[in-house]
């Protein structure tokens, strides 16, 4: 498929409209004219290389904008990458909010001060590691399994009203208008998700229908941007590393400007992992290298900030994200620059404009310390829910009771009887088990840990659990991420049958979009168990700080009625960034939600401190688990392929010589290209007869022989999360060959597989070579 366009040929008038938003040429109030011709962004009819960066507005203090705008442009950027995010806007079906922290205009207004264009990405699917993706929880009622980002109408209708909502409020800021933004995103990174192009030309006309006549366009990973081209969008590519292949990617599909839509600057953080960073040098010369040949960019994230409140994803199968998204990007999560900023500013100071001059970054916001400071009054999670029942035969979704997200309670009576063991069939996200007051035991949807054992009765027990929903998946299928306990419960008593466990007693505390507290009883002591914490400090100044959590567990912070974010002490985050316009003068009130108790403190308390610590795990904190004695068992099976992958980065496609059906697969890895006996995958699917990949919302890794756990988050799980931006990689003193085994989560008809091999230059390390796969029932033993 190719997209041609004129050589600074300006269309006007019908063939103008008939080609929008293509090759058009606009009129903005201020006489700009904006187009895309075969080699060229033209502004007022001369070439414009886009030097673009990401911040999310939601992530960063509305106080704070104009500052982190003046940074992006001292470092030689002159545009700045905005996403919208649906759910930040109506959280409640029907109710839009722009006011205040939200308010999209105001801040592509600041954007225009500092003389940055405006590239608007509204979704209606945005990722981001922003809850569900930036999709409603609402949609969510709705009973179907893959509806969302489909053209099925009960996803379709709410989109479409959406984006004509965005249409009447920003649809004035366009360069058409004399506003400044340049083009606009339909989707994000389809690609990946689905083939549907029909889907894409939807949203394409609702966009036109709201308004916007400027340029759309679509982004998609490197090895994905050929899968959903057509001729009515604009193409860019995403990739961290190798450049050349993702511009020539789009060579392939359309003749016009190359542009990167996401130049990963690092990469976020998940709980329970290694702080992520990226490089500087590969970095730096990648954006030369486009610079050089004539392409744009947009960095990812120029600066990440902070997701604020109960906002933050969780990354595939689920892996929630934390609340600091420093990116390590080269504008720190408090707008601190530093030797990355400076190369990158560097990097570009010679593509500059004829004529054009960086101006001098902002000055650092202050910084001060908070002298520990106690919280001594707390009230039990259980004295704080509503006096609201609700009564159901079985749990079911929250969303089925028109509850968002937040603490949830479950109880019902376990008859008097031997011991056994209660299962859910699902329980997102995670959840404490009582009998009786007792704790017996906890689940945990990391790790597919859907029962308990449950001890012998003399009389009936009040069996209670307590969910606590982190966040909604963001990225792949499972952002159909219904929360709570999933009925039907059973309890199988020891030698017994299972028995439907009914009429079950449900009450929750709703956080709502913002995180809203509860009315409170508090009193003086330290609470047991699940609690509310209450204490304060004394401010003469307002600077920013970070809230050192590292003494407490698992929870929410609230200052001053604010939700600040989420923190667990396993890190690698042990810090929370409160801005200093959030703190007041003289007295500021700090609510802590701690579901696990702090730690070696009669009186808990907190400081504040002048730096931030984002690099300390801790998983001797997480929930206890057993230690693994899966055993792959592979001997005397019968490969379902036996072959030899290709040398460098492409994605690669195998076929199977006949389909194998099995619950689970593995990929035996025997040798690597550079002889190194380090294995390494950024991505592996399965796929069906028809070439087609296979549903992983239900993956789990069922064994791996060896992973990087310190050095850097070499993590199993990072072969299937659908980022071929991380990877799988093996730990430093292992050998081949290297085992990773899969758990399908029910049987599947696997014949042949996806390998996206570690990105980077030729020669990095961990590139397979030799391998077999297997596909079986039990291909690990315990």
């Amino acid at each position: 498929m190719t997209i041609s366009f004129p050589r600074r040929r300006l269309l006007q008038g019908s063939a103008a409209a008939a080609l929008l938003p293509l090759s058009a040429t606009v009129h903005a109030a201020a006489s700009h004219r904006f187009a895309i011709d075969e080699h060229d962004f033209l502004l007022d009819g001369k070439p414009l290389q886009i030097r673009c960066g990401e911040m999310h507005f939601a992530r960063v203090p509305r106080e704070y904008w104009t500052h982190r705008l003046k940074t992006i442009k001292a470092m030689g950027l002159n545009a700045v990458c905005a996403y919208l995010f649906w759910n930040y806007h109506e959280w409640r079906e029907g109710r839009y909010d722009w006011a205040a922290q939200r308010d999209a205009a105001e801040f592509c207004r600041l954007a225009q001060q500092e003389g940055l264009w405006v590239i608007l990405r509204p979704g209606p699917y945005a990722c981001a590691e922003w809850e569900m993706g930036g999709l409603p929880w609402w949609l969510l009622k709705h009973d179907g399994d893959a509806f969302l980002r489909t053209r099925d109408e009960a996803y379709l209708a709410p989109a479409r009203r959406w984006l004509k909502e965005v249409g009447r409020v920003l649809g004035p800021q366009q360069v058409t208008r004399g506003g400044n933004i340049l083009m606009v995103q339909v989707e994000n990174e389809y690609g990946f998700y689905g083939d549907d192009v029909g889907y894409l030309r939807v949203l394409r006309q609702a966009l036109l229908d709201a308004g916007f006549d400027v340029p759309l366009f679509q982004c998609n990973p490197t090895n994905a941007v050929a899968r959903t081209a057509i001729p009515e969008l604009f193409n860019v590519a995403n990739f961290g590393s190798d450049p050349a292949a993702g511009f020539k990617a789009l060579d392939a599909v359309q003749k016009g400007p190359r542009m990167c839509g996401e130049y990963y600057s690092g990469w976020f953080d998940t709980w329970g992992s290694p702080h992520r960073r990226g490089g500087v040098e590969g970095a730096t010369a990648d954006i030369a290298a486009m610079l050089k040949v004539n392409g744009s960019f947009s960095l990812y994230m120029a600066h990440g900030g902070t997701t604020f409140g109960l906002w933050g994803g969780c990354d595939r199968p689920f892996r929630p994200d934390t609340t600091s998204y420093d990116y390590d990007a080269p504008i720190g999560e408090a707008g601190w620059i530093g030797d990355k900023f400076d190369a990158y500013r560097a990097a570009i100071t010679p593509f500059l404009a004829p004529g054009e001059k960086l101006p001098a970054p902002p000055p650092r916001m202050p910084v001060m310390t908070i002298a520990p400071f106690a919280l001594g009054e707390s009230v039990p999670v259980t004295t704080a829910l509503p006096a609201r029942v609700i009564k159901d035969k079985s749990p079911r979704p929250i969303e089925q009771y028109d509850i968002s997200r937040g603490l949830v309670s479950y109880r019902v009576t376990l008859p008097a009887g031997p011991a056994g063991v209660v299962e859910v069939a699902r329980a997102r996200d995670l959840a404490w088990v009582r009998l009786d007051g007792k704790p017996i035991g906890t689940l945990d949807t990391r790790y597919r840990r859907y029962k308990v054992d449950v001890p012998a009765r003399a009389k009936p027990a009040v069996l209670e659990i307590l969910l606590y929903t982190i966040a909604r998946v963001n990225f792949g299928p499972e952002v159909h991420d219904r929360k709570g306990i999933h009925g039907p419960v059973t309890f199988t008593p020891k030698g017994g049958a299972a028995q439907a466990l009914e009429q079950w007693e449900i009450r929750a505390i709703d956080f709502d979009a913002d995180g809203v507290l509860p009315p409170l009883a508090f009193k003086r002591g330290r609470g047991k168990g699940a609690a509310f914490y209450r204490g304060g400090f004394d401010a003469a100044r307002t600077d920013d700080t970070f809230l050192d959590m590292s003494a407490w567990g698992q929870g929410v912070v609230w200052i001053n009625g604010r939700c600040l974010g989420r923190f667990w002490s396993i890190g690698p985050t042990q810090t929370m960034y409160l801005p200093g316009p959030w703190i007041r003068k003289g007295r500021n009130e700090v609510v802590v939600l701690d579901l696990t108790g702090p730690r070696g403190q009669d009186v808990p308390k907190i400081a504040g401190l002048a730096t931030p610590i984002l690099d300390q795990l801790h998983r001797e904190r997480d929930f206890p688990r057993p230690p693994s004695t899966v055993r792959p068992k592979l001997d005397g099976a019968e490969p379902a392929h036996e072959g030899e992958f290709a040398p460098g980065s492409q994605t690669q496609d195998v076929r199977f010589a006949a389909p194998h059906t099995g619950r689970q697969f593995c990929l035996e890895a025997l040798d690597a290209f550079d002889g190194k006996p380090h294995a390494a995958i950024a991505e592996l699917s399965l796929l069906d007869k028809d070439g087609k990949t296979l549903d992983q919302s239900n993956w789990t890794i069922a064994y791996v022989d060896s992973e990087e756990a310190t050095k850097e988050d070499g993590g199993a799980l990072n072969a299937i999360n659908g980022q071929n931006s991380d990877y799988w990689i093996t730990a430093e003193k292992s050998a081949y060959p290297h085992r990773l085994v899969i758990d399908l989560g029910r049987t599947m008809d696997v014949a042949g597989l996806r390998y996206v091999p570690r990105q980077g230059p030729d020669g990095v390390a961990g590139r397979i070579r030799h391998f077999r796969a297997y596909v079986g029932d039990a291909l690990v033993v315990e």
